[in-house]
């Protein structure tokens, strides 16, 4: 059986593999993927830009934060706090003074290799230096956010999986997305994947995890692009067909989480994540967002022990992850 904390760290672990897995491809066409690898793309962690293997993207360094919050607290303005660390390693060079501003705390801000600047999303820098935060009670009614109203990247989506490891995630994934992103299936795709790895981590399989998250966004005004996406992501599954590019590129938010369910469901068992993982970034869009989606799913849902020991090998910040699991316990 598989252990809470090991579900906790495969739902981190995964999300930084797929996202290394996906990053050196990030915006590049299927077609010249399978021209560089061959007939069925990549097969194993390849080279970015600088040749370098297993480093991670903004993806995994904000859904790092957010878990930071969500150990301290997990409320809005803990993740917005937190959220500013990020924007820090992307305005610094390294760690700026401490008492310099009030958000400047925490384990994260000292990890020098945390600033490195692996192509952040334009609404989420944004978003945060008009150090917004949210109301929580406002009810999510379909109206757009006060913050980029219009967009709905899936930098909301890449990012919340830590809220699914604390109880009642849905809601507070969702109103954190509306720090950077005011469209509403920004909020609703982050809710709904936060859920998602709620029902993962009590074991429950992800068709039925999914099927839960699509009973949460009924309940709310304006859930029909999220939903619509996730009884696609489901209906190709079943049906067997290999057709993930008609899910769209996963650029925004919905379409990034259908695609990484979409892969995940066609991990049944522990042997089948490093296939998953592969389906998830070869194809012609954001494949470090959906790779690292689908890797917290899978991490989630078959435990960090499922993940291929030999992609873990290269893998950047392995032992701060590994420390961010411990701290959610048992």
């Amino acid at each position: 059986m598989t252990s809470h904390q090991d579900r906790v760290h495969g739902c981190l672990l995964g999300g930084a593999l797929g996202d290394a897995l996906g990053f050196p491809v990030e915006g590049v066409s299927l077609y010249t993927i399978q021209d560089r690898h061959g007939p069925a793309g990549i097969t194993e962690p390849v080279p970015d830009r600088d040749g370098v293997v297993g480093r991670i993207s903004d993806d995994t360094q904000m859904t790092l934060f957010t878990a930071e919050a969500v150990l301290r607290g997990g409320g809005v303005p803990h993740v917005q706090q937190a959220y500013l660390r990020w924007l820090d390693t992307q305005e610094h060079p390294e760690p700026p003074p401490a008492d310099s501003a009030p958000h400047r705390t925490g384990r994260l801000r000292e990890e020098r290799w945390l600033y490195a600047r692996r192509g952040p999303g334009r609404a989420c820098i944004l978003g945060l230096q008009q150090q917004y935060v949210p109301d929580p009670r406002r009810p999510l009614d379909g109206t757009p956010g006060l913050v980029n109203p219009d967009s709905k990247g899936c930098g909301t989506v890449m990012r919340s999986a830590p809220f699914g490891l604390v109880p009642g995630s849905f809601e507070l994934a969702a109103h954190c997305a509306l720090i950077t992103h005011g469209h509403p299936t920004a909020s609703y795709a982050a809710g709904a994947f936060a859920a998602v790895i709620g029902e993962l981590m009590t074991g429950q399989p992800l068709d039925r995890a999914v099927r839960h998250a699509l009973a949460l966004l009924a309940g709310y005004p304006g859930h029909q692009e999220t939903s619509t996406a996730l009884e696609r992501a489901l209906a190709l599954a079943e049906a067997g067909s290999d057709q993930l590019e008609t899910l769209g590129a996963g650029w925004v938010a919905e379409e990034a989480l259908a695609i990484a369910v979409y892969a995940a469901l066609t991990a049944p068992t522990p042997a089948t994540v490093g296939p998953a993982l592969l389906l998830a970034v070869n194809h012609s869009g954001d494949s470090d967002s959906t790779g690292a989606v689908c890797g917290n799913l899978l991490g989630a849902r078959h435990g960090a022990g499922a993940l291929p020991p030999e992609w873990l090998a290269q893998l950047e910040g392995r032992a701060v992850i590994a420390e961010l699991a411990a701290g959610f316990g048992a």
